[in-house]
Order: structure tokens, then C-alpha cells, then sequence
């Protein structure tokens, strides 16, 4: 299962030793309800290698402020912190495995 991301524990997981897939969404999002089960699929074949979490950007403003996301679905991938790449707008789940195995 994804990890919610929040306000709160966004820095925590960043620092964290395993690359972070976060996909910033929204409640009424279409494009965000065709991804989410894709997210969840990732989450548990990734599971202990990276760390995959969604992110309701009208729940938790101050994480999607921070990146400046306009448009969702926004999926960000981060390595040491850091990140290095993102797909804004829906994506088939191969686009989504190939960016999560450059990570790894």
C-alpha cells in the first residue's frame, strides 16, 4: 500500500535511505483516479526498495506549494533527496516502472 505523504512527514522520508516515488493527486482529479491504482500496484512490487506515497495536494498544500504543482496527476521521483525526474499527467504503468528503475 502507497504511503500518505504529508506535511509532516514529507522531510522524514525524503532523508530516508530508499528513493521516493511521491504521486501528488487530488480527490476529484479523473486523470489522478486512472493512476492511483497503478501507485498501488508500484507500492507492493517495490515494496522495500523504494517508497512509493500519494499526496492529496489539497490536503497537504504545504508539500505540493514546495514543488510548485499546477497540473496532477504529478508523480516525482527522488534519490538521495533529491529530485531527479517526474511525469506530470497520467502515464501507463511502464513509463512509471522505467523511471523507478533508474532510480534503483
Amino acid at each position: 500500500m502507497a504511503t500518505i505523504i504529508t506535511n509532516e512527514n514529507f522531510k522524514e522520508l525524503l532523508t530516508g535511505s530508499l528513493p521516493v516515488v511521491i504521486d501528488f493527486n487530488a480527490s476529484w482529479c479523473g486523470p489522478c483516479r486512472m493512476v492511483a491504482p497503478i501507485i498501488e500496484e508500484l507500492a507492493a512490487e517495490y515494496e522495500g526498495r523504494v517508497v512509493i506515497g500519494k499526496c492529496d495536494v489539497d490536503e497537504e498544500g504545504d508539500v505540493a506549494a514546495e514543488f510548485g504543482i499546477r497540473n496532477i496527476p504529478a508523480v516525482f521521483f527522488f534519490k538521495n533527496g533529491e529530485l531527479v525526474d517526474k511525469q506530470i499527467g497520467a502515464a501507463p504503468k511502464s513509463k512509471y516502472v522505467e523511471k523507478i528503475e533508474a532510480l534503483l
